[in-house]
């Protein structure tokens, strides 16, 4: 049962609703979390946290854990069949996690919600928001079964199809990719690196090859039409098309997989009174990169020190500079997963002149030092 009053009501129980209903448990605030789905059950796409991530993560006291439980890989590569096109090592970044890791979404979200139980949270399901109203003292959020809870700030973490947004009225601007997306976690031998994260480069459109814990292969690639559930031989067709050459992929097995489309948008605004978005609710791109879950986990995590100061002082200054910060930060990211994704999909009679210039780029330490520096999210700090 839903309380009838709280300080701070999450909307969502992804990995940014659960980073920041910890964040604010620990500061000693009343926080519900509630979720549409009957159990914590998801689709898994993210698989990759950087440094920055895991840094802000800390004093929250679920990074080691998740260090623990990952894959540490230390290069990300840009490729082109086997030719290594732009080597990224993370190695010498100045920080503890000079990796990025790598871990299911749904392996992220079970170390979150079982650091949230041991502080006395919980969430909330199944429960689906239906209406939200709100005043001078803060906001009422009503759901499906008629109950509703007062609370004196709302926070939609609920995804691209945010109720909280379109309820607030918040616009959602950009537009959608073309392609859609084939997803599949997959059991394979050959010729792909075991502790690297790869993306190939193919005029048929990118395909990003990424190492799990559980000797799974996490695959993602640009298609024009993806299958529902695409089976061992799409797989296969996949990488032989725009994989490695010199030593094959044998793909075996299909453990699980999906499709999806990707928009490249922006919350128009962050926060509308007492309301205020985080996570994919404020942004979404193309996985090009792997910055989605953390750019959301990084919103959770400076949002809930802002919550927690404006409820302390009662001054919503905190609040205007969440959203002043962090929507710049979205709109970066989401014009990197863009141009990775446009240099990925290039035209034949482009890809030379792209090989050539990426390659030439790749010598220059300063160039593979600034993409390190981006892709581990430490320029944000």
């Amino acid at each position: 049962m839903l309380p009838t009053a709280t300080d701070v009501l999450v909307i969502g129980a992804g990995p940014t609703g659960l980073t920041l209903a910890i964040s604010l448990t620990l500061k000693g605030l009343d926080v519900t979390v509630v979720d549409n789905q009957a159990e914590g059950g998801n689709t898994s796409r993210a698989a990759v946290v950087h440094a920055r991530t895991l840094e802000q993560l800390e004093p929250l006291g679920v990074t080691g854990p998740m260090v623990e439980r990952g894959i540490h890989a230390k290069r990300f590569t840009i490729r082109d069949g086997d030719r290594v096109l732009v080597p990224v090592p993370f190695g010498n970044l100045p920080t503890d996690y000079p990796y990025t890791l790598m871990i299911s979404q749904a392996e992220t979200e079970r170390i979150l919600l079982d650091r949230l139980v041991a502080l006395g949270g919980r969430v909330a399901r199944p429960y689906t928001l239906t209406g939200l109203s709100q005043d001078g003292a803060g906001a009422t959020a009503v759901f499906a079964d008629g109950s509703s809870v007062r609370a004196r700030y709302v926070v939609g973490a609920d995804g691209m199809h945010s109720t909280v947004r379109e309820q607030t009225g918040i616009g959602f601007s950009g537009a959608s990719y073309p392609e859609s997306f084939s997803l599949a976690d997959v059991r394979l031998s050959g010729g792909v690196p075991s502790e690297e994260v790869v993306l190939y480069f193919s005029p048929a459109g990118l395909v990003v090859v990424a190492p799990l814990p559980d000797g799974t292969f996490r695959i993602v690639a640009t298609v024009d039409e993806a299958p529902q559930e695409p089976d061992v031989a799409y797989v296969q067709r996949l990488l032989d098309e725009r994989g490695p050459r010199r030593r094959k992929v044998v793909v075996s097995e299909v453990v699980w997989g999906s499709r999806f489309r990707v928009h490249h948008r922006v919350a128009d605004a962050y926060r509308s009174g007492r309301v205020l978005l985080a996570g994919d609710a404020a942004h979404v791109h193309s996985p090009a990169g792997g910055q989605g879950m953390n750019t959301g986990i990084q919103d959770a995590v400076e949002l809930g020190t802002a919550l927690a100061e404006t409820l302390k002082t009662g001054h919503e200054a905190p609040l205007d500079a969440y959203a002043a910060a962090r929507r710049p930060v979205a709109q970066q990211v989401v014009a990197f997963a863009g141009r990775l994704t446009r240099l990925a999909t290039m035209s034949r009679a482009l890809r030379p002149v792209r090989n050539v210039v990426l390659r030439l780029l790749a010598t220059l330490p300063p160039f593979r030092r600034a993409l390190a520096w981006r892709l581990s999210g430490l320029i944000y700090r």
